[in-house]
């Protein structure tokens, strides 16, 4: 879980009060315990105000070096607080991988 980790402890620069990686590369056509696939389900103060590309964005910014190397897919769930609530605290369910040999 060396990737995950990374990815982890870099986001915490966003200060998130609610940060959840998820390593999915199991539901993918690779190697066992590759971590590949990630969804990233954070809720934080610093998402207030601005677009969710820019959101985006500063996620691409912190995670370049994993994003340049080991990860090769990358699911953003980006929230602030009050939208956060709104979704009941849930963050949308991965769809099946519909390529490679699965």
């Amino acid at each position: 879980m060396i990737v995950q980790s990374a990815i982890e402890e870099k986001l915490q620069a966003l200060s998130p009060a609610v940060l959840d990686v998820l390593n999915e590369s199991h539901m993918h056509s690779v190697p066992p315990n590759s971590e590949t696939h990630f969804k990233v389900t954070m809720v934080s103060e610093a998402f207030e105000g601005i677009r969710m590309v820019q959101r985006h964005q500063k996620l691409y910014a912190l995670l370049s070096d994993e994003l340049a190397g080991p990860v090769h897919a990358l699911a953003m769930h980006l929230y602030t607080s009050e939208e956060w609530q709104a979704r009941q605290q849930q963050s949308p369910v991965s769809p099946d991988c519909l390529g490679g040999s699965k």
